[in-house]
């Protein structure tokens, strides 16, 4: 099967085009694709539970993750620092097709694995310096259907997502300085979920 045939035609939809632009792609991955791009990260990728700084105090995430990109593209955040691991041939093929399908670059991808509904990530926006005052951020979802949820900086607007297995959501323009967003711990019993952001961090001079 050729990397075209692996993914799939559906549309994108606005989600969000005020202070910022947020783009969602119904299944952009068939299931077939996500679901063998599942399998092979999660058995693969180099998996880590990074400790950030809250409150002055270090503080396990309560998720997995790991970073992957080219050389020059370290990133830190909350006090932790990341060195990129090489491209794996599996994040290869989805930076390659995002990049098209995208019309942005991307040079790097953190990559979150939620084993269960106890796992999420609080509010927060993806406003580091090295990331530049307009990134372009694309997050592909793999596995269990998760609630991702929006919300406007100043007025509170919010706007709620089902993110479900093979979905594409592009976050671009001035967003990350106007909206914050959450995927939300559950009490409900969760499968596996894995989210790859793509995104292009400037190298550190």
């Amino acid at each position: 099967m050729s990397q075209s045939d692996l993914f799939s035609s559906a549309g994108p939809r606005d989600v969000i085009s005020r202070d910022g632009k947020a783009v969602y792609y119904r299944e952009w991955l068939p299931v077939d694709a996500a679901s063998a791009y599942l399998h092979t990260l999660h058995d693969s990728l180099a998996w880590e539970q990074s400790v950030i700084s809250m409150y002055g105090k270090p503080v396990r995430i309560p998720r997995l993750n790991a970073w992957y990109g080219d050389t020059a593209s370290r990133y830190q955040y909350s006090g932790a620092h990341f060195t990129p691991l090489p491209w794996t041939p599996a994040l290869s093929e989805i930076k390659e097709r995002l990049e098209a399908d995208t019309g942005y670059r991307y040079n790097s991808v953190l990559a979150n694995l939620y084993r269960d509904g106890n796992d999420g990530v609080a509010w927060h926006s993806d406003d580091e310096p090295e990331l530049g005052p307009e990134p372009a951020i694309a997050s592909v979802s793999l596995g269990q259907t998760r609630r991702f949820t929006l919300k406007h900086k100043a007025d509170r607007e919010t706007v709620a997502l089902d993110l479900a297995h093979g979905d594409l959501l592009l976050m671009s323009g001035p967003l990350q300085r106007n909206w914050l967003h959450q995927l939300a711990k559950s009490k409900m019993s969760l499968g596996a979920r894995i989210n790859l952001t793509f995104r292009w961090v400037n190298p550190k001079s």
